[in-house]
């Protein structure tokens, strides 16, 4: 069978079909991608902005204390860089620090030295390790968090025995300071500690977790009672909340890294994906090693071999690889009619002037070379007129 009845009638560019059925794949993923950031961008909008802004009427925001503190004659002001914070302390103020995590080990120990012995209040809102040893010496913070939120006071701090149950939790601290108020225990830690400053009449509060002061929170248990207690006993109320470009942060020395601003849950999640990634990797991965014949339960037949080779071909873009086969297997077919030694088909001096003399063209030698030895076509409507060329040639020596 010639190429003539086998390329032809197979199209050499893909048809829009075709090229579907290989892109949708990733058509589809692209859009699940974009649907699934749209959905979490839409839930997350609204989670996480003002969040312990007193400013904020959002459910994560703390306008609902900040306007309850008002009409008890407490007056509330927003800070967002150190120096103002630093500037604020008073006898008569209490510093609420509501990311105290998100601050330098620099900007800590400059906060502490400006807090302490000034005869005020300063409330530090969940912080972690990173900061409280250095806000409130003393204190550290336990590596497991509470799972419980409704706490009993369990203790003589007359602010939680008036409070009653109140939404605590969270970070879980212990402190060597033994005159500290500990209260709201979860498995025996305490989520809530105030450390008196004996020398001016202070003290420094730590809350293990913010809900407390979260506007969709305060109706709840005794989390107004105890909010207004803790920020309203003093007649200003200063409400830092830290930024990342608050100029006292630069200090090369003391920057976090990037894996000391992902939470911890963000590393085990990434490494279980690359483990599911490498197990997916080695399910789909080729098997190596020589490939072993096996006999076809069935006959194939020529032609559908032939298209399965070309399509192979298309889907790889091999032009040069299918040139090459089209115009070996026509030098072989060509060479025992011109009297040329199958071994010498492919040898341009051998064949090239016996076919010349057969088809008495003797000045289109250098066309013949070009057909038959040339370089691969430059793409897929080059090769379709070469496998239409070869087909004519060799139809053209096979005549009487």
């Amino acid at each position: 069978m010639t190429t003539e009845a086998t390329l032809p009638s197979t199209s050499a560019s893909p048809t829009a079909r075709q090229l579907w059925t290989r892109t949708r794949g990733i058509v589809a993923a692209a859009v699940l991608l974009l649907v699934a950031a749209v959905v979490i961008a839409t839930i997350r909008s609204d989670a996480r902005h003002g969040t312990l802004d007193p400013r904020s009427a959002d459910p994560r925001g703390s306008r609902a204390v900040a306007e309850l503190l008002a009409d008890r004659g407490v007056d509330t002001r927003v800070v967002t860089t150190l120096d103002e914070a630093r500037a604020a302390a008073a006898p008569d103020t209490t510093l609420l620090v509501a990311a105290p995590d998100l601050l330098t080990h620099r900007q800590q120990t400059w906060l502490r030295t400006s807090t302490a012995g000034t005869g005020g209040r300063t409330l530090l809102v969940a912080p972690g390790s990173w900061s409280v040893e250095r806000l409130a010496p003393g204190v550290t913070a336990d590596p497991a968090t509470s799972l419980d939120s409704e706490l009993a006071p369990d203790c003589a701090l007359p602010a939680a025995q008036r409070a009653g149950t109140a939404d605590l939790g969270g970070v879980r601290y212990t402190t060597t300071h033994l005159d500290a108020d500990e209260c709201y225990p979860s498995e025996r830690l305490a989520t809530l500690l105030r450390i008196p400053d004996p020398t001016e009449g202070g003290d420094t509060v730590v809350l293990g977790a913010p809900d407390i002061l979260y506007n969709d929170h305060l109706d709840e248990q005794g989390n107004a009672s105890l909010a207004l207690q803790l920020l309203g006993s003093r007649p200003h109320l200063v409400w830092y909340l830290p930024s990342l470009s608050d100029s006292s942060a630069a200090d090369a020395d003391d920057e976090r890294s990037f894996f000391d601003l992902l939470p911890s849950g963000w590393l085990w999640g990434t490494l279980q994906l690359f483990i599911a990634a490498a197990l997916a990797a080695l399910w789909r991965a080729r098997r190596l090693g020589p490939l072993v014949p096996e006999k076809l339960p069935v006959a194939i037949r020529a032609s559908e071999t032939v298209e399965g080779r070309a399509r192979l071909y298309r889907k790889s873009n091999a032009r040069d690889r299918a040139a090459a086969a089209l115009r070996s297997t026509t030098r072989t077919r060509l060479a025992p009619l011109v009297g040329v030694p199958v071994t010498q088909a492919h040898t341009p001096e051998a064949l090239l002037p016996a076919l010349s003399a057969h088809l008495h063209h003797h000045g289109d030698g250098q066309a013949l070379h070009t057909l038959l030895f040339g370089p691969p076509p430059s793409d897929d409507t080059a090769l379709v007129a070469l496998a239409d060329q070869l087909d004519t040639l060799e139809r053209e020596v096979r005549r009487p």
